[in-house]
């Protein structure tokens, strides 16, 4: 029993630290961030090729996945809710499950798919072949040149891939919906979701898309960089990457859930 103690709190003790030294990281990214005299030139075209990979690229993926999305979930619930006689539900049903929910989860776990696993094995690349080094040499800070750019862009990508399915998915089911004949008029779909967003379903989509988009690029960034000296590690380190970034992504999307509705 006491070995069964030990074992637990030892690796509670380990999980703590690591989560303070993800905390840390993070904050020091983001106030550097802020300061204008970071952003150098160099910096600056790592961010735009991130959000370009993470991003646009990214968009015909999520555009699909919405556009399926939009089909099973708002079409049916225009015909459903009117065949109950609800329709005034139409709007703040979709807003929960849409806006709140469905649309910065699969924005996150896309991206995760998509660009965590690449992030995390470039920078573990970076640390065998001694780039990171290099940098070190020459006074530049891999916080600045390496991580901040693919912090933030992550983060910005997040949240325009989430904006994005909850445009085509509120399309595309309400077209579908029509198609078969749904009982629900143009204005009163617009009237009824426009008129059920409030300030604490945007900042709902604000916090479930950024926060975990910025914690997923800081935790494959610091798996790439913690490699030693072994190629096989890379894979490790991703794998890592990945397991925690979803992990991340799920505790935060449900902590926020929770605070909305206290």
């Amino acid at each position: 029993m006491m070995g069964l103690l030990s074992n637990v709190g030892a690796a509670l003790v380990d999980w703590l630290r690591q989560l303070m030294r993800l905390i840390a990281v993070l904050t020091t990214v983001a106030i550097m961030s802020t300061r204008p005299r970071h952003w150098a030139r160099t910096v600056r075209n790592v961010l735009s090729r991130q959000i370009l990979f993470t991003g646009v690229q990214a968009v015909p993926l999520i555009v699909g996945v919405a556009f399926v999305v939009g089909i099973s979930i708002v079409m049916q619930a225009q015909v459903w809710l009117a065949r109950v006689g609800q329709k005034q539900l139409l709007g703040p049903l979709l807003v929960v499950v849409l806006v709140r929910e469905f649309a910065p989860v699969l924005a996150n776990l896309v991206v995760i798919v998509r660009s965590a696993s690449a992030v995390a094995a470039e920078m573990a690349n970076m640390k065998l072949s001694g780039e990171v080094h290099l940098l070190d040499a020459q006074g530049l800070d891999p916080l600045v040149y390496l991580m901040m750019p693919r912090v933030v862009g992550m983060a910005i990508c997040v949240l325009g891939l989430s904006l994005t399915f909850v445009v085509v998915s509120l399309t595309s089911g309400f077209v579908f919906g029509q198609l078969i004949g749904a009982p629900v008029r143009p204005h009163e779909f617009a009237d009824s979701v426009l008129g059920s967003i409030g300030l604490a379903d945007i900042l709902n989509l604000l916090s479930k898309s950024v926060i975990p988009g910025a914690i997923t690029a800081t935790i494959c960034c610091m798996e790439g960089l913690n490699v030693g000296t072994a190629q096989t590690e890379i894979p490790r380190a991703t794998s890592r990457g990945l397991e925690r970034s979803v992990i991340a992504m799920f505790v935060i999307a449900a902590v926020v859930s929770v605070l909305t509705y206290l």
